[in-house]
């Protein structure tokens, strides 16, 4: 009897301890190698993200680090190194010039909606506007959400498109959803 409440005992430990730390993992997901905590701001999580030093570069050139840091709610579209290395040779290096600071803050507003969307509140949208649903951006823009399978895809102004790559990424002052690709204004 005394060995089989052990067993039980120890079931429900090794269990437990896996459902906690199964829950720990979806409450902080990993992104570019690093955890993403909820009860950090949008610029203290990307910063550790190896997967998006470049938007962390740019963001700090544009000097909307405050801005990101503040209360928000934001949603924050998030492109990848990859996506960046996407646009044609020399963009981002332009981009990431001083002159072109207000060009460059433009870019990267018309990543950010005011308010915090998340994949569900997204996906109603596209339902309810019968397959489209259409946001307006920080940069004053259009951002035009659509459904490709179970995948969000994004489409800019000037008609490129960007898939939501990871979903939810929750912070304390908003959301981020990773995209595979840069989104350009008009």
């Amino acid at each position: 009897m005394k060995k089989f409440v052990l067993a039980i005992f120890a079931m429900v430990f090794v269990f437990g301890v896996n459902g906690v730390s199964a829950q720990m993992k979806d409450d902080n997901p990993m992104v570019g190698g690093a955890a993403m905590y909820k009860t950090k701001d949008i610029v203290d999580n990307a910063v550790n993200s190896k997967d998006h030093t470049t938007l962390v570069a740019a963001v700090q050139a544009a000097g909307l680090v405050d801005t990101l840091k503040s209360k928000g709610p934001f949603t924050v579209f998030a492109p990848t190194n990859a996506a960046f290395a996407a646009l044609p040779a020399g963009t981002v290096d332009t981009l990431l010039k001083p002159e072109n600071k207000a060009l460059l803050q433009k870019v990267l507003t018309y990543h950010v909606l005011a308010g915090n969307y998340d994949s569900k509140s997204i996906v109603k949208a596209i339902k309810k506007g019968k397959g489209t649903a259409t946001f307006t951006t920080v940069a004053g823009g259009k951002l035009t959400a659509k459904l490709d399978g179970s995948s969000v895809v994004l489409t800019d102004e000037k008609g490129g498109m960007s898939r939501v790559t990871i979903a939810d990424v929750k912070q304390s002052n908003g959301v981020i959803h990773v995209v595979d690709a840069v989104l350009l204004p008009n």
